[in-house]
């Protein structure tokens, strides 16, 4: 039995693949990519896969926390509107590595609990 949504998901692999989809949708998103500039990407992509996958039940993360890791984002300007585009770009890069709708929108319940975390000062 199936245990939690990593496992769901398709475990390291597809974290992995659907994080790559999810920052090339991004960095093309006129009103996204700014929030990037100078931002070491390969970087951000290995913590963000590391971080995905500890909410969806499947390792550990070492990163830093997460509303220490948005505070110069929040600086320059970064909005619940934002927000809710990154939700929009991740669940479709979910889809486009072939996770299930449904366990897609069970990850996107997880991942909007993040807001407050990211967005407040």
């Amino acid at each position: 039995m199936i245990e939690n949504l990593y496992e769901l998901a398709g475990g390291q692999e597809t974290i992995k693949a659907a994080t790559e989809r999810f920052y090339e949708r991004v960095m093309k998103d006129e009103r996204l990519g700014a929030f990037f500039e100078g931002t070491d990407m390969a970087h951000l992509r290995s913590r963000q896969v590391m971080f995905i996958s500890m909410l969806l039940g499947g390792r550990v993360y070492t990163g830093k926390e997460i509303h220490a890791a948005h505070a110069a984002v929040r600086v320059h300007g970064l909005t619940d509107a934002h927000f809710d585009l990154f939700l929009d770009h991740f669940r479709a890069a979910l889809e486009e590595v072939g996770v299930k709708r449904e366990n897609a929108e069970k990850m996107m319940i997880i991942l909007e609990s993040k807001r407050k975390g990211v967005l407040d000062a």
